[in-house]
């Protein structure tokens, strides 16, 4: 396995790839939109059906002659694509800029804008999710908007794992019959959704022939006889998957890419994810080596062809949104590693393979996920800190002993919750059965608690937008103070429950989705939609944040004002409401004076346990829109950027607008001073039933430290600790500050520097400044 390399074909594939131009494309969007027009009187599943086969049948599609997985939902790579059925207002507002804004550029051209505006803005206006969604909903959507971000509001269904390995043994052809018996026995509600199945077969399959017919024709016209012979075994395989299931390594890799296009075609959503690849493909890759028709190099060179695959295809974001969200993280997850069905050890040589495929590429899709376990060999373990000493920010690790039971106690059966898979960045999912709405609302308990101290008045703006419970300087004693927070959070708990609610119903009635329904467990069977409650499983997923600010400023409140009594509560309202300008002396009591989370002091830990205990057990008490449970998460994408700009100056000595802690449990940057060791324990202080949802823990270490076979074993061994502790996730930056530094200063220098953000990786450079900032402000560890 170590002596397989990249080849040529994958260098200059990935080569091809970066320095092609990025445009934004509507072409999809008039489709979508002319379909719509011409069948204004149907059902809106049947509506979805039709624009979705007649973008399959008529989008402009290309293939480079050494591809060897082909397929893209536009022609060029990594355009971004105008959904308007979800939302589009913010592209009529930013079009002209997207060339040259900060951050995820995109080229324009001059006619799209005007087919956009002329024919595609007028038809959607009023009619969209976003727009919908801002009739229904959309002021009491905004009045929480400080303290809850409600998400899925202008996209389609994604942050899911689809039914791989059933989409492979079937493939478009058989889902197309399976519709079609469906149908005849149908009536009302269930025969729109087995009619609108049947289209988007049909066009899937259409699609597939229509790469077919190209490729044939690419081959005919070509001089070089390998290139020519490669060409026609691609094209076969197109074909062939078209009419029957897959049957070899290749075309199962080829079935499971078009699986992941025309996902992103039919909701252009974001985490989508092939889960465990090493479980589903594995049978394919065995039967082809017992056969002698595959051999690991043939293997990795497939399998790094979909790695390039995984980088062509981003998410055009409105100019906010790329601020913060940099380098077009998508979300596709794969999982690796872990336990089988009966509990034991899994992994196999795909496993490595993938490991491989990322330490040659270092691209930031996918994103590549290890499952460990008390039972996890060594071989594993070691490869996979091998490829984190890389430096890509890749894998990252999950852990069995965490997830498992806490997916258990949510209500999942134990072959569902042992064969967990990872969706987007860190959200927890089961494989092709769950719709976990993983990523519904982002909570502030930090703006919560700023609301708590000023008696519902916003510190940036001086405004009051939430009832008066009493301020610092009224409450006797701590308990009081504590008492008045829980009643904040009550409050935006409810609000923000049915602010979710109505996202559910504006899918349901305008986003529903047969194609990722039809691999979706139950969907099928019952004639339900995604959207509406087909699947197994139906959850919702809150992302708390931020537990680390949280716990610090309590504690700071705590210990200085109401029992050291070194700062009065007014001495400290005022040099909140002034960000500390002439209080620089309480900031630095504030900073210096008392523990900090990250530092296994237990009290202090405690704090933040507690909140989002109670949290939790407040969220559980409600049932979504689909009647499945609410749970929580801890984790943040890299939310914890513009969340900290809607939070004032808080206790813990953090500045008005500065970013919250990075991840979910991690830290704030630079107060972990008691090392590495001290940061687990603490995180482990969180309840392994709090991060259902997903947790999020970053770390970054020296590149110095992997260059012994000390360093190594040492990480080896904390890794070990990690599973012991049942925390459920880690992940590594391994790069110098310095290095940072000077990436910032001289982008041009370091174009390929990659590092983890939060839950997923991109380019450094790439980055916002506030970002940027925040990675470099990070602690780095020399050692264990």
């Amino acid at each position: 396995m170590m002596d397989v390399i990249m080849t040529d074909r994958i260098r200059s594939l990935k080569e091809k790839m970066l320095s092609e131009p990025r445009f934004a494309s509507i072409e999809q969007a008039l489709i979508i939109t002319n379909t719509y027009k011409k069948n204004e009187n149907k059902p809106r599943i049947i509506q979805r059906a039709l624009a979705l086969k007649a973008a399959l049948e008529q989008m402009q599609i290309k293939v480079e002659k050494e591809e060897l997985v082909v397929g893209n939902r536009t022609a060029g790579v990594r355009y971004g694509v105008v959904s308007p059925e979800s939302g589009s207002t913010w592209v009529d507002k930013e079009f002209e800029t997207l060339p040259t804004r900060p951050q995820d550029r995109f080229q324009v051209r001059e006619e799209d804008i005007r087919t956009f505006r002329e024919e595609i803005k007028p038809y959607w206006e009023g009619k969209s999710l976003e727009d919908v969604l801002r009739q229904r909903y959309g002021s009491e959507i905004d009045d929480i908007s400080m303290v809850v971000k409600i998400n899925q509001k202008d996209h389609a269904q994604g942050h899911i794992c689809p039914n791989c390995e059933e989409w492979l043994q079937k493939g478009p052809a058989v889902l197309e019959h399976e519709a079609a018996a469906g149908l005849e026995q149908a009536q009302g509600d269930r025969k729109d959704f087995y009619e609108s199945v049947r289209i988007v077969m049909e066009g899937s399959r259409h699609f597939m022939v229509r790469y077919h017919d190209l490729i044939r024709e690419m081959a005919e016209q070509e001089s070089d006889s390998n290139i020519r012979e490669s060409l026609r075994k691609v094209a076969a395989n197109c074909k062939n998957i078209s009419e029957r299931p897959a049957e070899t390594f290749h075309e199962a890799v080829q079935l499971l890419w078009f699986l992941f296009v025309i996902l992103q075609m039919e909701s252009n959503a974001s985490s989508f994810s092939p889960g465990r690849m090493d479980r589903y493909l594995y049978p394919y890759y065995k039967k082809d080596k017992e056969e002698g028709r595959l051999d690991d190099q043939q293997a990795l060179e497939i399998i790094e062809a979909l790695w390039l695959k995984f980088n062509q295809i981003v998410y055009m974001r409105n100019s906010n949104g790329a601020k913060y969200f940099a380098g077009f993280p998508i979300g596709f997850n794969i999982a690796i590693g872990g336990q089988d069905a009966e509990g034991n050890d899994f992994s196999n040589e795909i496993s490595f393979l993938c490991l491989k495929a990322q330490e040659h590429l270092g691209l930031p899709q996918p994103n590549l996920s290890v499952r460990l376990h008390p039972g996890t060999k060594d071989a594993l373990l070691k490869e996979a800190i091998h490829v984190v000493s890389k430096g890509s920010g890749m894998p990252q690790f999950f852990n069995d002993a965490a997830v498992i039971p806490a997916l258990q106690e949510l209500g999942m059966e134990e072959a569902d919750a042992r064969n967990y898979a990872v969706v987007g960045c860190v959200e927890l999912s089961t494989q092709g059965n769950n719709l976990g709405w993983s990523d519904a609302a982002m909570f502030n308990m930090n703006k919560a608690l700023e609301l708590t101290l000023t008696g519902g008045k916003c510190l940036l703006s001086g405004r009051q937008i939430a009832e008066n419970h009493g301020d610092l300087t009224t409450y006797r004693d701590f308990d009081e103070l504590e008492a008045s927070f829980r009643k904040y959070l009550d409050t935006y708990l409810d609000k923000m429950v049915l602010a979710c609610e109505q996202v559910e119903k504006a899918h349901i009635d305008l986003l529903p989705s047969p194609f990722l329904s039809s691999v979706i467990d139950n969907c099928m069977k019952n004639g339900v939609d995604v959207t509406n409650g087909g699947a197994k499983y139906n959850f919702s997923g809150i992302q708390v944040i931020q537990v680390a600010n949280l716990a610090d400023s309590l504690a700071a409140i705590k210990q200085l004002v109401y029992e050291e009594k070194k700062i009065t509560p007014r001495e400290l309202l005022d040099a909140l409401t002034h960000n500390f300008e002439g209080y620089e002396v309480i900031r630095s009591m504030l900073l210096n004076k008392v523990p900090k989370y990250g530092n296994d002091v237990d009290w202090v830990d405690q704090m933040g346990v507690k909140w989002v205990s109670y949290f939790r057990k407040r969220l559980s008490e409600y049932k979504n829109y689909r009647g499945g449970k609410y749970h929580t998460g801890l984790y943040t994408v890299s939310a914890h950027v513009p969340m900290g700009e809607n939070v004032g100056a808080s206790a813990d000595g953090r500045k008005s607008q500065d970013p919250l802690a990075d991840g979910g449990m991690s830290p704030v940057y630079g107060r972990d001073v008691n090392g590495p060791t001290a940061v687990l324990k603490s995180v482990s202080k969180l309840d392994k039933l709090l991060t259902s949802n997903g947790g999020l823990l970053n770390m970054k270490f020296l590149p110095e430290f992997f260059r012994t076979q000390s360093g190594i074993d040492k990480f080896a061994r904390m890794l070990r600790t990690f599973v012991e502790l049942e925390i459920p996730h880690v992940q590594f930056n391994v790069v110098r500050k310095e290095d940072l530094i000077a990436a910032k200063k001289n982008p041009e220098a370091y174009r390929g520097l990659t590092v983890r953000v939060a839950g997923y990786t991109a380019y450094f450079v790439e980055l916002a400044d506030k970002l940027q900032d925040e990675i470099i402000a990070r602690t780095s560890y020399a050692d264990i």
